[in-house]
């Protein structure tokens, strides 16, 4: 797992932990919270046993392109994406600007429990973040 440059170990231990509840109480085979540039920032299940590196680089790149769409509606963009397949399926959403949570996930669970543990583990994951960045100093430009 990488440690984003703001947030300390405890912050990153406390991510950890959501994403490992998350696992359990959606029962994903996986799950990844990645930035929007497409960089794995922690993971949690069988991720080993993807390319979690492309598919964290595919997801935030498929995300990124709706908002174009999104605009055509009305939106900013949408904060939640499925994509269903035969035997697994993803769910990608929204944490906050800068982050999106990956959810790996087959027949053991429904697209309904991994959204609803996906919007919970998300608004954690939001104040972790949100309270890392409050308590990092700022850097001074030479």
């Amino acid at each position: 797992m990488t440690i984003p440059a703001p947030m300390h170990e405890a912050e990153t231990a406390r991510i950890q932990a959501v994403l490992d509840r998350f696992l359990s109480d959606a029962s994903c085979a996986a799950t990844a919270l990645i930035d929007r540039g497409g960089r794995a920032l922690a993971v949690a299940g069988t991720a080993q046993a993807y390319d979690v590196v492309s598919i964290a680089a595919l997801a935030a790149e498929a995300f990124g392109s709706t908002a174009p769409l999104a605009r055509l509606l009305g939106q900013t963009e949408f904060s939640v994406l499925i994509h269903e397949g035969a035997k697994e399926s993803l769910h990608v959403s929204t944490v906050d600007d800068g982050s999106i949570l990956l959810a790996i996930f087959d027949e053991r669970t429904t697209v309904g429990m991994v959204r609803l543990f996906a919007r919970e583990a998300g608004k954690k994951i939001g104040s972790i973040l949100a309270e890392g960045r409050s308590h990092a100093t700022p850097r001074r430009r030479a």
